[in-house]
C-alpha cells in the first residue's frame, strides 16, 4: 500500500472517530508535571486509580517533583497504592525524579528547550520509562510531535489491516508520523480517539456490530 494511500486511509480513520466521539481533551492534568506523574503511573492500571492518587497529592500540597523526591521511599509507595504495582512505581517515579533533578533541575521549561531526538533518548535511559511512557510524557506534558502507541493502536489498526499484528512500536508509530503532518493537537486527539474506540469497542472480545468504523472498509480488504 502506498504512502499516500496509508495517509488518506489515516484521515479517513481519524475523520470517521471524531464524527462518532468528538474531541477528547485529552491528557488530563492542570499542569505539565501532574501530566508526567500521571504517565509514569499510569502503567498497567486505569485512570481513574492514578486520578485518585494524584488528587490526594494535590490535596496535601505534595505534588512537588522536591517533595516527591525526598519523601522517603516507603511513604510515596504508600501514597502510590492505589495506582498498583506501588513499590514498583514508586522507583520509578524516583528514577524519573533523579533524572529531572539532575539533567533539567526541576525545571519544565529547561526540558521542554530540549529537541525531541535527544530528549525522547535521555528519557528512554530512565529506568522503568519504556517507549509509551515517553512519548506521553513528550506529547502530553511538553508538546513535542511524537505519537503515542499502544495496546489500543495496535488492536484497532490490526483489525482493520493498516498494520500487521507483529509489527514494532517504532514501526507502527512511524505508520503515523511517516503520513500525517506533525502536528501535536492532531497526534494528541488521535491519540485519545483511539484510546476511546478501544475501550468502549475494539476490546479483546470486540463489539463490532456497534462499532462507529462497523461498515468501514479498506478497499483491496
Amino acid at each position: 500500500m502506498s504512502g499516500a494511500r496509508v495517509g488518506e486511509l489515516l484521515r479517513e480513520l481519524y475523520q470517521k472517530l471524531w464524527d462518532a466521539f468528538g474531541p477528547q481533551g485529552w491528557w488530563p492534568g492542570e499542569t505539565p508535571f501532574e501530566v508526567i506523574l500521571g504517565a509514569i503511573l499510569t502503567q498497567n492500571t486505569n485512570w481513574n486509580n492514578v486520578a485518585q492518587v494524584i488528587a490526594g497529592l494535590k490535596e496535601e500540597g505534595l505534588l512537588d517533583p522536591r517533595a516527591l523526591r525526598e519523601m522517603p521511599d516507603a511513604e510515596l509507595a504508600g501514597r502510590l497504592k492505589p495506582s498498583g504495582y506501588f513499590n514498583i512505581k514508586a522507583r520509578r517515579v524516583k528514577n524519573f525524579l533523579d533524572f529531572f533533578a539532575h539533567r533539567f533541575h526541576d525545571s519544565l521549561g529547561e526540558m521542554a528547550q530540549e529537541d525531541l531526538g535527544s530528549l525522547r533518548a535521555a528519557l528512554l535511559t530512565v529506568k522503568g520509562i519504556g517507549p509509551e511512557t515517553a512519548d506521553s510524557i513528550l506529547l502530553y506534558a511538553l508538546h513535542k510531535p511524537t505519537f503515542v502507541v499502544d495496546a489500543y493502536t495496535y488492536r484497532v489498526l490490526s483489525r482493520h489491516h493498516l498494520a500487521p499484528e507483529a509489527c514494532s512500536y517504532e514501526e507502527l508509530q512511524g505508520l503515523f508520523m511517516g503520513n500525517l503532518p506533525a502536528d501535536v493537537p492532531l497526534y494528541q486527539e488521535f491519540h485519545a480517539l483511539l484510546v476511546r474506540l478501544g475501550k468502549e469497542f475494539c476490546r479483546p472480545r470486540p463489539q463490532c456490530p456497534s462499532c462507529p468504523l462497523h461498515e468501514w472498509r479498506i478497499s483491496g480488504e
